[in-house]
């Protein structure tokens, strides 16, 4: 027997919830549907600097106005650390991690070609530190972040590694796609300041839901690179990818928590219903 699809909707609680996020959230419940699946809601609260209850409870509450459910439990990540902490060991003992001590204010004001994110490409300055020296910092209690050795993991992983795309990347990529993890370099998989990242944690959450569609914005078109690398690395399942159009103002830029954009809580205020709401977004 064919299990039903399982779909999430994956919101991080650092701000209110504008159009953009609606539109991701009715179009996971939409495809949800399609597919005769199950839709969770899972909240990505792994930056304690930045994510707050209030946000959480603003999410809950704009989704149900929207008129969507979906089923419990809602998975929280910060109650999730340790299956993280054990997804980073389990690289670490494959020698596939490194310890980086460069501090933002030295990366900024590096020259030079930038990943998929706009940051620039990290040099791989603390890989090629010595052993010593790493024990050295580290015991000094030097702050740092944990790195992939992306060569050495690619070599791991095996070539061709490919991935289904439903929708279609920023550049109308859809099919059988291969990935290129090489265009982010040594990615960041731990945080100095959190102790993860987004990355290690999206792995783990889809294969512990049993994630088998992942539907999310073009903005993450190019993560599914460094995602399908932790999921050969980890020996996780593939989810079938399926990224949407993002949702911009009139000059075309994408709607964002950072610039202040009109939330769902403000167009609720001033009398919007989720009907309008649907109906503006293709709903």
């Amino acid at each position: 027997m064919t299990r039903r699809p399982i779909l999430r909707f994956a919101p991080s609680p650092n701000g209110r919830l504008h159009l953009g996020h609606a539109y991701s959230a009715l179009f996971t419940a939409a495809k949800a549907r399609e597919l005769d699946g199950r839709m969770f809601l899972r909240i990505e609260d792994i930056d304690w600097l930045r994510c707050k209850p209030e946000h959480t409870d603003g999410i809950l509450e704009d989704l149900a106005w929207l008129g969507l459910d979906w089923e419990q439990p809602v998975r929280r990540q910060s109650e999730h650390m340790a299956s993280y902490t054990t997804a980073l060991d389990r690289l670490d003992k494959l020698r596939l991690l490194y310890p980086c001590f460069c501090t933002r204010k030295q990366l900024a004001e590096r020259a030079g070609k930038r990943d998929p994110d706009g940051a620039i490409l990290y040099p791989g300055t603390c890989r090629l530190l010595t052993a010593p020296e790493r024990m050295r910092r580290m015991t000094a209690g030097e702050p740092y972040a944990l790195r992939l050795d992306m060569r050495k993991a690619m070599v791991a992983a095996g070539d061709r590694i490919r991935f289904t795309e439903l929708g279609e990347g920023p550049a109308g990529e859809t099919g059988r796609l291969s990935i290129e993890p090489q265009r982010w370099a040594d990615v960041v998989l731990a945080r100095k300041d959190i102790g993860t990242s987004y990355h290690i944690a999206v792995v783990v959450d889809d294969a512990v839901q049993g994630i088998t569609h992942v539907t999310r914005g073009q903005d993450l078109f190019y993560a599914t690179d460094i995602h399908r690398l932790l999921q050969m690395l980890l020996e996780l399942p593939a989810p079938v990818y399926c990224h949407h159009r993002l949702i911009g103002d009139e000059t075309g830029r994408k709607l964002s928590k950072s610039a202040a954009d009109l939330s769902l809580k403000s167009l609720r205020e001033a009398g919007v219903s989720p009907e309008d709401v649907r109906r503006e977004l293709g709903f």
